[in-house]
């Protein structure tokens, strides 16, 4: 068995003397595990690191089997982000949930071609943290946990949405708040019209699809939100508190 398609590492882990177990992200595949010989070697290491978009290769004798990758780099997302803390983060958190929530071998097209983007932007300043806070809404409504962030739940109004329940994932209008408005998950404005994603949103961003991450997606499978993603909320909470 084997297919020949791009892919995006997700991780990567070692494996033996000089090779790596990696997690790779194929549009057609989904996510998929497979062995990179040699992908600890100079050459290699270049190739296979998470958040690069790579030619890959994989081939085994039965489906059941790890199998081997072979792969050509195509765009060296890693490398990009390598000189800015919160670029790395960013890409870091965005594998790391991707590889957690997504289920082996079932595609997820749009999670794919999402991820893609956000990795191809990953240099470009200021866009990183808002394409991951909208990769990660995308990403729920994929695995079948979308957010209403469509209209009030409880007034019906489409204006002035600023909040989300905890509990239903709706949005709430800031005139329907009221006394439960402490309770509520802030709507960071990006999400839901043109306003500007500064650190301060991208916080909120990060905190209202971290809520729904863990008691969902990652709470379906009785595992923690990645540390990763964790790293990345304490990062931009103390950029923010510092600007």
């Amino acid at each position: 068995m084997e297919w020949s398609e791009p892919v995006i590492v997700l991780s990567i882990a070692p494996y033996g003397e000089g090779d790596l177990r990696a997690v790779v992200l194929t549009e057609a595949q989904g996510a998929w595990h497979g062995l990179a010989r040699g992908g600890a070697a100079r050459r290699g290491a270049a190739i296979w690191q998470e958040g690069n978009l790579v030619a890959a290769r994989w081939v085994a004798r039965l489906p059941e089997q790890l199998g081997s990758l072979t792969g050509e780099l195509v765009h060296p997302a890693a490398a990009l982000a390598m000189e800015n803390p919160l670029a790395l983060a960013v890409l870091r958190a965005a594998c790391a949930v991707a590889a957690g929530a997504l289920p082996e071998r079932e595609p997820h097209p749009s999670a794919f071609l999402g991820l893609a983007r956000l990795l191809a932007g990953i240099a470009i300043e200021n866009a990183a943290l808002p394409a991951l806070v909208r990769f990660e809404v995308d990403l729920l409504r994929e695995l079948g946990y979308g957010l209403d962030l469509s209209a009030c739940a409880l007034t019906g109004v489409t204006e002035n949405l600023a909040f989300v329940s905890p509990r239903t994932g709706r949005a709430v209008a800031r005139e329907a708040a009221g006394i439960w408005e402490s309770r509520l998950l802030v709507l960071p404005a990006f999400l839901v019209g043109d306003a500007p994603a500064d650190l301060a949103a991208c916080r909120d961003g990060l905190a209202l699809t971290g809520h729904f991450l863990a008691r969902d997606a990652f709470g379906s499978r009785h595992a923690p939100l990645p540390q990763a993603r964790l790293a990345l909320y304490d990062l931009v909470s103390r950029f923010g508190n510092s600007s």
